[in-house]
């Protein structure tokens, strides 16, 4: 397996802890799919639309044989199976995964921005990335992702959740 990205993951619907642990299973089971590391998983204000329920959010790097288009493909797949619909933008959701990064690679289609264009101004996803890959260099930005996080203006209303030690013993209602 070839290429390396990074995943973002919300749930703002039901039982939102099992909403990410079902898709993390699913990408596992996808033979061209390996899930390396998982963040832990935090509690954070909704963004855009916000007369919602708050998110659980978290990170995940992955190996993978797929292209990127293959991979959102895929990723768009998991969220239909995970109950996904999308009526509202920025709307409440069962399951939310986002490409952040794919490797180094720069592309914009009309489906796909790579890196996610709006990663940079969210707490909630760099919160989360830079506990998993804090030295990662982002060529398109020319600094790390710590560095990335230091700038943002507005990291309020990212708690963790949950870390790893204890995410298998939370559970909600």
């Amino acid at each position: 397996m070839k290429h390396i990205a990074y995943i973002a993951l919300g749930s703002n619907i039901g039982k939102r802890h099992a909403h990410l642990e079902k898709a993390i299973d699913l990408l596992s089971q996808e033979a061209m799919i390996e899930v390396c590391t998982r963040s832990s998983i935090y509690e954070t204000d909704p963004v855009g639309y916000e007369d919602q329920q708050s998110f659980l959010n978290m990170v995940i790097s992955i190996r993978t044989s797929l292209t990127s288009e293959q991979l959102l493909e895929k990723m768009q797949q998991i969220e239909r199976d995970c109950g996904r619909t999308r009526e509202i933008k920025w709307g409440p959701r069962t399951i939310d995964l986002d490409i952040l990064l794919y490797d180094q690679e720069n592309m914009e289609m009309e489906h796909l921005i790579i890196p996610h264009p709006r990663m940079w101004e969210r707490a909630f996803v760099l919160v989360p990335l830079k506990e998993i890959a804090p030295t990662l260099y982002v060529a398109a930005k020319g600094q790390t992702v710590e560095e990335l996080y230091d700038t943002l203006p507005d990291k309020e209303g990212v708690k963790v959740w949950s870390t790893l030690d204890d995410a298998s013993e939370r559970f909600e209602n």
